[in-house]
């Protein structure tokens, strides 16, 4: 089944259309363009014109140009508009159109990746799930993935992101959600929002682009809670609140061999599910998931069913057990809320002893220094018995610490990954968390190199 014919694209985006052609997919990279896809010439660190005639090379349906570069033929299959990612945008706003989906946009402070791969578990069993891929939220990756999304999709399940003021309601008008979702409110970006309460306020944006009669899922227990209800309420959405005292809460859990199982209490039916790692910030999240789901029209029961083929992408909370000790790798990025929460999971394990190895938080603001260094203060911190740290702020943190468990410091992950085989032990649980640019991650790996297991010691007793 076809996504887009030449016709349907240019009525779409007012272009010209210099051939006819099919198109199977979208592509935006020509690293993972497939044969038949409709290749995009955004402009980003690099002008997608200049791949246009690789794409049609690899295989490309067509292409999407605002020109004809030099090295392409004019007869070459193309659709040319006056600038591509309005023209991408139109193509989502096509897309969306044309479809009966119900939608569900989640946005958040954290877990918006992992809470939108939860939905697409709980979803799968009972139609078409349609959701984006890895993290494409933000001003093209959300078009790209509503240009992507058949017809015949059922679920639709859009991920919403934002660096600055103003981002997030263009994106919700876009996807026109049924119900959007917001995992939680944290200090990220304070860069540029400068408060929680500045942040609140963008997230709730989200729901200016509900479908009348929409439904906001908000989480309880934050000290924003409130923020988040009011912009919900002038949406005209019917709120469901998720936590502790929510019409959506988790009643108990409990963590075996790296699995969570849990009972919850979701708009007064009781579910029962297990989650494939550890963590109560995972836990609400699903919660939430449930309940959104479940206003969005699908079976809760079965949803709850389907989250137990939920996986964590790497770097994003999962556990595992390798060369004698017990990883949880949560190094894809971090914020203050994100970090509490990692923490919270680690202490929360089978026993051992309790290692942190931590890299810079980013985009912190003027308070970056405090921030770090308050974590030694963390209520979640306290079991921790050594911490191993890289990056200029995160020595805030070595300094605020006693100093016997103070670990290894470096002013870069490099010198950490050289070290690898010096920072756990046999029995140790260890965390791992920093921002993306703190390049953390790859001391997860170079532990993984150094305690790797010889396949002979594998079955040892």
């Amino acid at each position: 089944m076809s996504l887009w014919t030449s016709t349907d694209a240019a009525a779409a985006t007012g272009g010209r259309v210099t051939a006819d052609w099919v198109a199977e997919g979208i592509s935006i990279d020509t690293r993972t363009l497939r044969p038949g896809d409709l290749f995009v010439a955004l402009k980003d660190a690099r002008d997608g014109h200049d791949f246009v005639a690789q794409a049609l090379e690899n295989g490309a349906a067509a292409a999407l140009v605002s020109r004809i570069p030099e090295d392409v033929a004019p007869d070459a299959p193309l659709l040319v508009v006056d600038d591509v990612l309005p023209a991408l945008e139109a193509l989502g706003r096509a897309a969306r159109a044309r479809t009966r989906a119900r939608v569900l946009a989640i946005t958040g402070s954290v877990g918006k990746t992992s809470t939108k791969d939860m939905a697409a578990a709980a979803l799968s069993p009972q139609g078409r799930v349609h959701a984006a891929e890895a993290s494409l939220n933000n001003h093209w990756g959300v078009p790209l993935t509503l240009a992507r999304m058949p017809a015949d999709t059922d679920w639709a399940i859009l991920e919403l992101g934002m660096n600055h003021p103003g981002e997030i309601a263009p994106l919700s008008r876009m996807a026109r959600p049924h119900v959007a979702m917001i995992t939680t409110v944290g200090a990220a970006h304070m860069e540029a929002f400068g408060s929680l309460e500045g942040i609140a306020v963008e997230k709730a944006s989200i729901f200016e682009g509900l479908e009348p009669a929409g439904h906001a899922i908000i989480p309880e227990d934050l000290p924003v809670t409130q923020i988040l209800r009011d912009a919900a309420d002038r949406a005209g959405a019917i709120v469901v609140g998720f936590g502790r005292d929510g019409m959506a809460k988790p009643v108990s859990s409990a963590v075996a061999e790296g699995e969570t199982r849990v009972r919850a209490r979701v708009l007064g039916e009781t579910l029962d599910f297990t989650l494939s790692t550890a963590g109560a910030h995972f836990v609400m999240n699903a919660v939430g998931v449930l309940a959104a789901v479940t206003v969005l029209g699908a079976e809760p029961k079965a949803s709850a069913g389907g989250l137990s083929d939920w996986r964590p992408y790497k770097g994003r909370g999962g556990v595992e057990r390798i060369g004698g000790i017990t990883l949880i790798d949560d190094s894809y990025n971090a914020n203050p809320t994100s970090l509490a929460a990692g923490l919270a999971t680690l202490d929360a394990m089978p026993p051992g002893r309790r290692v942190a190895i931590l890299g810079d938080m980013l985009e912190l603001g003027e308070d970056e220094y405090a921030l770090h260094r308050a974590i030694a203060d963390y209520p979640q911190m306290q079991g921790v018995a050594l911490v191993h740290a890289c990056g200029p702020r995160m020595r805030h943190l070595m300094e605020a610490l006693p100093a016997d468990r103070r670990g290894l410091w470096s002013e870069d992950a490099a010198d950490l990954c050289a070290r690898a085989g010096e920072l756990v032990r046999d029995g140790d649980v260890v965390f791992v968390k920093g921002s993306k640019g703190s390049r953390v991650a790859s001391v997860v790996d170079a532990i993984r190199r150094a305690r790797q297991t010889p396949a002979s010691d594998n079955n040892k007793g």
